[in-house]
């Protein structure tokens, strides 16, 4: 999900994103298998039950992040005839990449695309990126703690998911 014009924000605002996800989870059953949050958007497999929910469960997360957010922190912030019309702040983009998981092989590459990501926008590892599921994974021993250090990150280049 990505936010509108690409505007940083998410990071500092990762309370009230969690907060958006948790009111959702109060509708919807769902469980995040792995995340990464950066600044303008977000990487986020899900497993439903009910498949057809998904858009539902990616709508309502940016509606509750919306209601609550304070839209004085954007510069130039304005909202578009089209959004006005329809109701919507102009925070995130409307459309989003939704892929289902078809084979284990497929959901062991996006996992690592997801973990990747603080590397490939800020040439951060995943250990070190806090707004990540990465050491949870580590924990439950799917990673080395050190995976995905400099020297791998141009072996996984190649995945773009985005």
């Amino acid at each position: 999900m990505l936010l509108f014009d690409r505007k940083e924000f998410l990071i500092q605002n990762i309370e009230l994103l969690k907060n958006a996800i948790k009111q959702t989870k109060q509708k919807y059953q769902f469980n995040i298998v792995a995340i990464c949050v950066l600044a303008n958007h977000i990487h986020m497999l899900i497993k439903t039950n009910n498949i057809k929910e998904y858009p539902d469960i990616i709508k309502n997360i940016k509606r509750n992040f919306s209601v609550n957010f304070d839209t004085s922190q954007i510069s130039n912030y304005y909202e578009s005839d089209s959004r006005k019309s329809k109701g919507e702040k102009s925070i995130w983009q409307r459309r989003y990449f939704e892929h289902t998981i078809i084979t284990e092989e497929d959901l062991n590459k996006h996992i690592d695309y997801i973990h990747y990501n603080p590397m490939k926008h800020y040439n951060v590892a995943p250990k070190d990126w806090k707004y990540s599921s990465f050491n949870k994974f580590v924990q439950n021993g799917y990673y080395e703690q050190d995976w995905c250090n400099f020297e791998d990150k141009y072996n996984i280049n190649e995945l773009d998911y985005e």
